[in-house]
């Protein structure tokens, strides 16, 4: 129904192919999937979704308070609106791994990641985070990589020990994730290019940063980024910043003017929304049914 012409497991091949170029990937994330639409049509590699996210969506914290259903659910609902590969945040793997990668791989996703972080994780980028033993999480991921059917499905090992443990310490963990099987890997706030460029040097592996704003880490065009050797760019939590800035504006100057009048060129038009959404795509479904002209409105 969404005028999506690749199927899951082409989407997964597509990502394959790209991570084995040497181009840096750019996964923008989407709260929802109307911003998955956009960040297809403007022309990004992929689609992210934070757990983060996914958390402050439902008005919590990202202390691991989300379940499977809620994240798989919603990671769905983006997914199946676009041509992109979709990456998602699956967090510390919630309940079961297991369970957890045949969820996500059924429902069309093409990535995940799974971090070292104690159950009641939290934000990546805040202070006084607890890590789970290299060895459980040795486990986490040979679990998760025994339950995928597609080999294509990648599983992602994140770990949060820099700022725990130190960078040697990192590194180390990461290396024994590689070994445990995790396709590519994700080391949390690091702080700036030397740091990027110490990790790259010591894992032979596919690496993805995160350009999260007011973070840990220097916010790095992505072209410092591939020139470092990077192979992914998150940008997890910017649309939803994005959108609650002007929502939150709009709604104040609604509130002390009495009408939206002085607002109006802030927000998208009627046009570029049924553009966005295809809305004359399906006339083509059935015109006894759909048979709209969106011609007028802007």
């Amino acid at each position: 129904m969404h005028f999506v012409e690749k199927k899951p497991e082409q989407k997964r091949i597509d990502f394959v192919h790209k991570l084995s170029s040497k181009k840096i990937l750019r996964f923008p994330g989407a709260y929802n999937p109307l911003t998955a639409k956009l960040i297809e049509e403007i022309g990004y590699d992929g689609i992210y979704v934070s757990g983060g996210v996914m958390s402050n969506d439902l008005g919590y914290p990202d202390i691991g308070l989300t379940t499977l259903k809620d994240v798989s659910v919603r990671s769905n609902q983006i997914a199946r609106v676009s041509n992109l590969p979709t990456i998602v945040d699956i967090d510390t793997g919630f309940k079961s791994c297991e369970e957890t990668i045949k969820t996500f791989e059924k429902f069309g996703i093409a990535a995940v990641h799974i971090e070292d972080q104690i159950e009641r994780k939290r934000c990546g980028h805040l202070d006084n985070k607890e890590l789970i033993s290299k060895e459980e999480m040795i486990k986490k991921i040979k679990k998760c990589v025994n339950s995928r059917k597609d080999p294509n499905f990648k599983i992602i090992a994140r770990s949060d020990a820099k700022n725990v443990e130190g960078l040697e310490k990192m590194i180390e963990r990461c290396k024994s994730y590689i070994e445990a099987g995790a396709d590519i890997i994700f080391p949390e706030a690091l702080k700036d290019e030397k740091e990027f460029e110490i990790v790259r040097k010591s894992l032979n592996c596919y690496l993805l940063a995160n350009m999260t704003e007011f973070g840990k880490s220097k916010l790095l065009n992505y072209k410092e980024l591939e020139n470092l050797g990077l192979n992914i760019v998150i940008y997890p939590v910017t649309t939803q910043r994005l959108a609650m800035k002007s929502v939150e504006d709009g709604l104040r100057a609604i509130f002390a003017d009495g009408h939206q009048n002085n607002i109006i060129d802030k927000m998208q038009t009627r046009k570029r929304l049924y553009d966005l959404v295809d809305y004359e795509k399906y006339n083509s479904l059935d015109e006894k049914i759909y048979n709209f002209n969106t011609d007028g409105h802007e």
